[in-house]
């Protein structure tokens, strides 16, 4: 007499082979994702500063005069920030907004703790040409200091020493 056997389902060598395979490719997926997030992040940033350095240009078309008249590269937090965001009544009387910033969420960057910064957690830096030389000294390297010169009269960048997370306005 015969007997007939009827598969009705996976045995349990498939299912671990199945899930395996689910594993590698999903292994293989996630450095895929993190180049993803990371130009976004990057597309983030030098988006921010080239609307940085345009709200500081429109600033100075409407007032006659930049926000601040320190040459040197400095943070863009306080009084300048305050100004391109209508929040300095001092600097900016007739209230417009020139810079429209939200509070910092992860992966976008924003206002956190006072100070503009990037989806990095890293401070913007602004160099005003405040002797109107359309000369301005800005950093090349991610640092703070100004280490070169540049034919601008705004330059705008981000603290990150990281080559691959670095935006500069006059790239």
């Amino acid at each position: 007499m015969r007997v007939v056997r009827s598969v009705h389902g996976f045995t349990v060598i498939e299912l671990m082979v199945v899930v395996a395979l689910m594993g590698v490719l999903m292994s293989l997926l996630f450095p895929a994702v993190q180049g993803a997030l990371d130009s976004a992040r990057k597309a983030q940033a030098k988006n921010d500063v080239a609307q940085i350095a345009s709200a500081i240009v429109a600033f100075d078309t409407e007032y006659g005069r930049f926000p601040s008249t320190n040459g040197v590269p400095q943070e863009l937090t306080g009084d300048v920030l305050n100004a391109l965001v209508a929040s300095n009544d001092t600097l900016n009387p007739r209230k417009i907004v020139f810079l429209e910033v939200l509070d910092y969420r992860r992966g976008k960057g924003g206002i956190l703790g006072g100070k503009f910064v990037d989806p990095w957690q890293k401070s913007y830096y602004v160099a005003i040409d405040s002797d109107y030389d359309n000369r301005v000294n800005v950093s090349t390297n991610g640092q703070v200091s100004g280490d070169s010169s540049i034919i601008r009269k705004v330059g705008v960048w981000n603290n990150n020493t990281n080559s691959r997370q670095q935006v500069r306005s006059w790239d």
